[in-house]
């Protein structure tokens, strides 16, 4: 298996975790079927609705669409402001490769994160559906290529970009930003994460993938989500690592991954996003392939989390635990979201 994904994977620069999905190799049924194909998924909470953004699986090249639910079961068909979209890419930075949003309100805006051109780019709207626009269409200033951002908001009001970098691999780091969002702080760049355990390199490939960055703060502490494995590789799964600041440093939990096949029982499990409902309940939202044999299109999926006391040698801490006995998929219209 590790010889295959080596000469079928790696041949290309890895962890493009946007790609385009491949979807010749799927059968008529998905073109009519409810399920909803998006890979790098994101949701949010907003006045009673729930809004989900993602790479969009047929073509990621023109924007990001929005479907919204009001129980996370039942979901709407695309309802961006133009055409279904939320953000179209005539009104900001970049013509392909849209993938990995991240959508968050400040101060009464709506700001979206997002990847284009293997840049990362912010635009805004005071709509959760968009229009997303920018002033000014230009990506976020690097020496490198970078992609994924997850934007955190600490209590103290300071704004950190985590994000990968290509650079020999996947890499994952956090720079503190601008007050506007603007641009990081240079001075600030920290690396976070690499894929250097066993789990997060199965295919022993040369350029190692760490990715889809979300973290949130809890007890003082912050658990810095991430996926490993190229996500091509059905062994694509989820970890977390923990920090007693934004920087870290981020020590990985040992019981990782906490999303994987062995554990859900799909193929490709990983980049996502954590986040709460109306009761306050967490939720990890992420993709998986499309079968076990193909990758693309990639389905959207939810699975319930929360944090759960765990001793460890020292003291007990609380673990980041997901139900994977209550996985499901994210379907259009009255189905009630399920296992396939």
């Amino acid at each position: 298996m590790r010889t295959v994904w080596i000469l079928l994977v790696w041949a290309v620069v890895l962890g493009c975790s946007g790609d385009a999905d491949n979807s010749s190799k799927i059968g008529a049924d998905a073109e009519v079927d409810s399920t909803i194909y998006l890979a790098d998924p994101t949701i949010i909470h907003h006045e009673g609705n729930y809004y989900l953004y993602g790479t969009v699986a047929r073509d990621a090249d023109q924007g990001f669409l929005v479907y919204t639910s009001s129980d996370m079961r039942t979901w709407s068909e695309p309802q961006g402001a133009k055409k279904g979209y939320a953000l179209r890419k005539e009104d900001v930075y970049g013509d392909k490769g849209f993938w990995a949003p991240q959508v968050f309100l400040y101060q009464d805006k709506f700001y979206l994160a997002y990847t284009a051109n293997e840049q990362i780019a912010i635009a805004e709207s005071d709509s959760p559906l968009g229009p997303f626009t920018q002033a000014k269409k230009d990506s976020l200033a690097a020496p490198t290529k970078q992609i994924d951002p997850f934007v955190f908001i600490d209590d103290d009001g300071k704004k950190y970009l985590y994000h990968v970098r290509l650079t020999e691999g996947n890499r994952l780091f956090v720079a503190e930003m601008a007050d506007d969002f603007s641009a990081i702080k240079p001075e600030t760049l920290q690396e976070c994460i690499t894929a250097d355990e066993p789990w997060e390199n199965t295919a022993g490939a040369e350029w190692p993938v760490a990715e889809g960055p979300s973290v949130l703060k809890h007890n003082k502490l912050y658990y810095f989500i991430y996926s490993a494995n190229d996500f091509r590789n059905p062994d694509y799964a989820v970890g977390f690592a923990v920090g007693e600041s934004p920087y870290g440093p981020w020590k990985k939990y040992k019981g990782n991954p906490i999303i994987s096949r062995a554990t859900i029982g799909e193929s490709g499990t990983g980049h996502g996003d954590i986040f709460q409902d109306d009761r306050g309940n967490l939720h990890y939202v992420f993709h998986t392939h499309y079968s076990k044999s193909s990758v693309g299109p990639r389905k959207s999926a939810v699975v319930p989390a929360r944090f759960t006391p765990v001793q460890t040698d020292q003291d007990t801490m609380d673990v980041l635990t997901v139900d994977e006995e209550h996985f499901y998929y994210l379907k259009l219209g009255t189905h009630l979201g399920q296992r396939e």
